[in-house]
């Protein structure tokens, strides 16, 4: 149920990129689903995040902060993002570096993977920088999955489209795609084009990610998008 899913140059830049899949039940958010960890395959995440080198995971993503040489940081300086690269990311590349992770590189490794689960496309990093097939492999069998994006237009049939402001949103609802918004206030949700995540705390945890499926892009049913409160 873990491998490592492609390795390769990403889209971005060009530069060495590595994803990792693995499986947990862990999170008390998201329930039983397979993780995907977009890494640089050269670099710790948090000096490819305190150099800038993360680009070729994150791309353009505005939640990455700046680059910074000042040595009592380890990340970039202002980053918003809400992964804790300290966390599951350090843990999955240390585990990367050690060989823990089998090669699963194929179409049939991907989807045995992904088969009958819960996929979390792009668990840590932006699944643009990736080649597509890789996904479509992954996903092939899946009982559902989860994906958002910073890349604008980057396959709004399986993507949630990151949206920054409401202008943003709207935008990307006039293009036909769903998006994932995250709030400052309640007050701010457009109850005609979004619904409140039911996982969040404000949404009383009504359900897990894994159970919702509503932020699969156009491939689910619904036709709002999805936000959810800053916390």
């Amino acid at each position: 149920m873990r491998g490592i899913i492609y390795q390769g140059p990403s889209l971005y830049d060009g530069k060495p990129i590595v994803v990792i899949a693995t499986y947990s039940d862990r999170n008390t958010k998201t329930g039983g689903v397979v993780q995907t960890y977009i890494l640089r395959a050269d670099m710790n995440p948090l000096e490819a995040s305190k150099t800038g080198e993360d680009a070729s995971i994150c791309g353009t993503c505005p939640l990455r902060g700046e680059p910074t040489t000042d040595p009592a940081r380890k990340q970039a300086k202002g980053r918003k993002c809400y992964v804790n690269l300290g966390q599951g990311v350090l843990i999955t590349y240390r585990s990367f570096l050690r060989g823990v992770y089998p090669d699963a590189q194929t179409t049939d490794a991907r989807r045995a993977i992904g088969r009958g689960r819960v996929v979390r496309v792009g668990t840590y990093g932006d699944p643009a920088a990736v080649p597509s097939h890789v996904w479509d492999d992954l996903l092939a069998d899946a009982a559902s999955h989860t994906a958002y994006t910073h890349a604008s237009g980057w396959r709004p049939d399986i993507a949630m489209q990151s949206a920054d402001s409401l202008e943003q949103a709207q935008a990307h609802w006039q293009a036909g795609r769903r998006t994932f918004r995250v709030l400052v206030d309640l007050g701010d949700i457009v109850p005609a084009r979004e619904v409140l995540c039911p996982a969040s705390k404000e949404a009383g945890r009504r359900t897990t990610c894994d159970a919702c499926r509503l932020c699969g892009g156009n491939a689910t049913r619904s036709p709002k998008s999805v936000a959810i409160v800053a916390h």
